[in-house]
């Protein structure tokens, strides 16, 4: 299973020199995971940018993965993530549920350079 964090969708949907480090977990969509923050994040960066008729294009493609709701557990797990590697709250929620479900997180972010259980480009 795959999760691709937000800047990796942003950076996939710009066509920017990042997308095809993310291109092959966003297409995978029976292996893809879209936690819910994910698509609050890139909504809202797409409308800001192009408006909202490309930000609902874009969580509709998010959306053919299988969205994971935050519930009681990832958000705790979440917290417990923060405190520990001092990362923000979207971060460590996206961690948690990747955690959750043994899944691998894609990311550009900087906070995940070190992270084991992640699979990390520079930006």
């Amino acid at each position: 299973m795959n999760i691709v964090d937000s800047s990796g969708w942003l950076e996939y949907f710009a066509d920017a020199p990042n997308a095809d480090f993310f291109t092959s977990p966003i297409e995978n969509v029976e292996e893809l995971l879209v936690p819910t923050i994910s698509l609050y994040e890139v909504f809202k960066r797409v409308l800001q940018q192009t408006g909202e008729n490309k930000a609902l294009e874009a969580v509709a493609i998010m959306m053919q993965g299988k969205v994971v709701e935050l519930d009681s557990t990832i958000a705790i797990d979440a917290a417990m993530i923060s405190h520990d590697l001092k990362i923000p709250m979207a971060d460590s929620i996206m961690l948690a549920t990747a955690r959750m479900h043994q899944a691998i997180l894609w990311s550009q972010d900087s906070d995940f350079a070190t992270t084991p259980d992640v699979k990390y480009i520079k930006k």
